[in-house]
């Protein structure tokens, strides 16, 4: 049985949420809070397997009671939110950075023909995060997402292709915060295309997209069929489409089926990349649930391509990087706080060739 504690202010959004949280056998509402006080105690009284956790309350927010939580009672945490608007999902997304698992939409409500899916799609996702095993976040721990750690001199000596021409990344559970430290410690004349692959609830990108964009040393665009991917430019794939890259950096989306079970999906990216590319390609697994990405990565790194996976100590959840490793996927196994130094090293070879003798 899951546990779940629900933080929201308003007494009918509350009910509503204990409503859909118990038409799950397999889920318990263990209590509720009205702000980020009553969570607090709540959480240091009962220990609850999952919390779901509003934004906007008195007395306390979302945002500090994640940040407090995690510093004291680590547990993972949902955000729920009722908005989608850029600016909601921004403002969400700085639970993330304190600790929160994950962003979700609010369920539809009761009547509304989405409501039984979206409530669905609700308690698995709470289900799935109760397993993820937080750790605790120190205030005086200070983001790293300007800046990369050095590689050590062995790390330096990645083997770089002759033409690195593009860097597709995929990532799922954890996968913002870890996104958002490689962008900002890529350097602003990074000279190739990045593509991104981030699972997500619909709804949320542009908000993702803007939230990436306050840190990042690179211009990130939610990506759109046709474009050209230009150099030291992000792109990431936007909801419901799989998105593919042709010769010349052209961005190719559609609306082929999920794989893996979601789309877009870092699979079909990566094997677009191999395609395309071949040996004048870095690809990327990040943190995150499952196995998307993982067969596709090695794909790459048979056609020529370099690969990097995310270690398990700096991963939420090391199953995409995990099943890479397993598979021989990755060339190299990488503290994220290292990943945006190696990708440099490996383009700078063509940024040289690049400069004028």
């Amino acid at each position: 049985m899951i546990r779940v504690l629900v933080v929201e202010d308003s007494p009918v959004v509350r009910e509503f949420l204990i409503h859909v949280l118990q038409l799950d056998p397999e889920i318990s509402v263990i209590g509720t809070a009205r702000n980020g006080e009553e969570a607090l105690e709540f959480v240091k009284l009962r220990k609850p397997d999952i919390i779901t956790m509003d934004l906007h309350m008195p007395k306390m927010d979302g945002f500090d009671a994640t940040r407090r939580i995690m510093e004291t009672d680590p547990t993972p945490i949902v955000v729920v939110t009722g908005s989608s608007t850029v600016q909601e999902v921004a403002t969400a997304f700085r639970a993330i950075e304190a600790g929160a698992l994950a962003v979700v939409e609010r369920p539809k409500g009761v009547g509304h023909p989405d409501h039984e899916e979206s409530a669905r799609k609700l308690n698995q996702m709470l289900k799935v995060m109760a397993a993820v095993k937080v750790v605790r976040r120190w205030r005086s721990l200070k983001r790293q997402a300007s800046a990369s750690i050095p590689l050590t001199s062995q790390e330096t000596e990645l083997a770089r292709p002759d033409d690195v021409k593009l860097v597709a990344i995929g990532a799922s559970t954890g996968g913002p915060v870890a996104l958002r430290t490689i962008l900002g410690g890529l350097p602003t004349d990074f000279p190739v295309p990045v593509l991104i692959v981030q699972h997500m609830a619909a709804g949320f990108l542009p908000g993702f997209v803007e939230w990436l964009s306050q840190t990042s040393r690179l211009p990130v665009h939610v990506a759109e069929n046709g474009d050209y991917a230009v150099a030291g430019h992000a792109y990431v794939a936007p909801d419901g489409f799989q998105m593919q890259v042709g010769p010349g950096a052209a961005v190719i989306l559609t609306r082929d089926d999920p794989e893996n079970g979601v789309r877009p999906s870092a699979s079909c990216l990566f094997r677009s990349v191999a395609r395309a590319y071949g040996q004048n390609a870095v690809g990327v697994l990040l943190t995150g649930m499952g196995s998307d990405g993982a067969e596709e990565l090695k794909l790459m790194r048979e056609k020529g391509a370099v690969t990097i996976a995310q270690d398990q100590e700096t991963s939420v959840v090391h199953g995409m990087p995990g099943e890479a490793i397993k598979l021989d996927a990755a060339a190299y196994v990488l503290p994220l706080e290292k990943i945006a130094g190696a990708l440099t090293n490996l383009v700078k070879k063509l940024k040289k060739s690049a400069e004028p003798p």
